[in-house]
């Protein structure tokens, strides 16, 4: 029988020479002791000296080396990209995005044909984080999605189906410095606020500090009020989002002049009834009454009215919303109900009420249809009541939904409403231009959509980021990373 020594076949590898420990002395006192304890990672204290040491040579590594290595995630016009590489230069860094992922195919050939890539990687649940070169931060603006019921705990489990795991998947695998991510205000309440709790939750268990704030960017020097949620996070330390220096500005001093405006029905109508600066900060629509509304019947967009249906429509437009309405017809109350002839009445009483209001209907301007209730989270016509008349309330039905004011801020720009918000322009009214709401966005004048249809153009801007606010929480990453 053997005793002792190795058997072949047994044991494990040999490590190789670079990778064996060897054994050292050093003397430290109880107070570094305790700091070593307190504030290093690791099992024992020999991996937190392991941890501590790694660090700091990590850092003197890249006081010498200034190279930045990135990569850029579901992409868009690389308006994170942008920030980034803005920030880092400015701190004296040389970045470098050596892997970047976008499944749009304009939003592509815009990405590289500013960029100057010769490759953008294709569906990023279909590559493997080993075919990806190792980096330093990672950069992503990734879609809000639901996770599964199972709770904060499950990790991957919890989170594989939705795109965040492609985030985390990549981070586990390449082990990063840090990273930045972007995503709609909606996150901070979505799905109870348990969405956000899983999401940070996970990246903590990563090791790395993690923090998030929702930020506006019209303290960026934008002229749009755009709320994102900004989520970052190093091996070192946490990034402070709090005390940004603050400028503004007004959509006037990013417009540009003499364009050519819009010859329509809908824009002859409105200034048959209105003056250019009469309509200067007024939303179009029909849902909601207020003196910053114009309502189609105000501009005969569906045909002209007569006093007593303007008095009309304006009463019902506030009266259908009352909730007294709801219990009074046996349904959930919902925001504008259909009301029947004897309920208007009440507070139009007209010996000609039912004339007023056919002549409504065959207009346009009313619709006669059954109250709505819910079912199964859905609201669907209750043929069991009686049919009402209702303001027809299609927003997007109109050319334009809101006139921009010069000295205010644009609104929140979204994909489908961007072509619908106007400006006023040598006396008449004109829709943004591409070149405008890129500057909404902070992009710079030499990059070019001018090659893309006007809808994948404002699609893709409706989705972007806001470049100023991207560079000012980069710039305190870099601050961190060359420390």
């Amino acid at each position: 029988m053997q005793h002792g020594g190795k058997r072949r076949g047994s044991g494990r590898n040999p490590l190789p020479e670079n990778q064996k420990k060897i054994a050292k002395t050093i003397y430290i006192t109880p107070t570094q002791h305790n700091d070593i304890e307190k504030y290093a990672q690791g099992n024992s204290f020999s991996e937190k000296c392991i941890d501590l040491i790694s660090a700091q040579l990590e850092r003197r590594k890249r006081s010498e080396n200034r190279e930045v290595k990135f990569i850029d995630l579901f992409a868009g016009l690389g308006g994170i990209r942008l920030g980034f590489e803005n920030a880092f230069r400015n701190k004296g860094f040389i970045p470098k995005c050596v892997f970047s992922s976008e499944i749009k195919d304009y939003a592509v050939e815009a990405y590289k044909n500013y960029f100057k890539d010769t490759e953008v990687f294709g569906d990023i649940t279909k590559i493997p984080a080993t075919d990806i070169e190792d980096f330093d931060f990672l950069l992503a603006g990734f879609p809000c999605q639901p996770f599964s019921s199972a709770g904060l705990q499950l990790g991957f489990e919890d989170t594989r189906g939705t795109l965040f795991f492609e985030i985390e998947r990549i981070l586990e695998e390449k082990k990063p410095y840090g990273f930045l991510l972007e995503n709609v205000e909606g996150l901070i309440k979505h799905d109870k606020g348990r969405t956000l709790s899983i999401i940070v939750n996970r990246l903590k268990k990563l090791n790395y500090f993690v923090s998030y704030k929702l930020i506006d960017s019209k303290y960026f020097g934008l002229a749009q009020s755009r709320k994102r949620v900004y989520i970052v996070g190093t091996k070192d330390a946490h990034v402070s989002l709090d005390n940004f220096e603050e400028s503004t500005a007004v959509l006037g001093d990013i417009l540009e002049h003499n364009l050519p405006t819009v010859d329509s029905t809908f824009t002859r109508k409105l200034f048959e009834h209105f003056t250019p600066e009469e309509v200067i900060g007024k939303a179009i629509k029909d849902k909601r009454g207020g003196p910053d509304n114009i309502h189609s019947w105000e501009i005969g967009l569906k045909g002209e009215t007569t006093p007593e249906q303007t008095e009309l429509l304006n009463l019902l437009l506030r009266e259908r919303r009352k909730k007294k309405w709801a219990a009074e017809i046996g349904i959930d109350w919902m925001d504008g109900m259909p009301l029947t002839e004897e309920q208007i009445a009440t507070f139009y009483p007209k010996d000609n009420l039912r004339e007023i209001l056919d002549e409504l209907v065959d207009m346009g301007y009313l619709t006669l249809e059954y109250p709505r209730k819910r079912v199964n989270n859905r609201r669907i016509p209750d043929e069991t009541k009686p049919k009402g008349y209702n303001i027809v309330t299609g927003k997007l039905s109109f050319e334009f939904t809101k006139i921009l004011d010069p000295a205010d801020l644009a609104p929140t720009l979204v994909a489908m409403d961007v072509s619908r918000l106007g400006v006023i322009d040598n006396g008449g009214l004109r829709r943004l231009s591409i070149r405008e709401v890129q500057r909404l966005f902070g992009f710079p004048e030499d990059y070019d959509l001018s090659f893309l249809k006007e809808k994948e153009a404002f699609d893709l801007l409706g989705n972007t980021v806001c470049i100023p606010v991207i560079k000012a929480i980069s710039e305190r990453l870099a601050d961190i990373y060359k420390a």
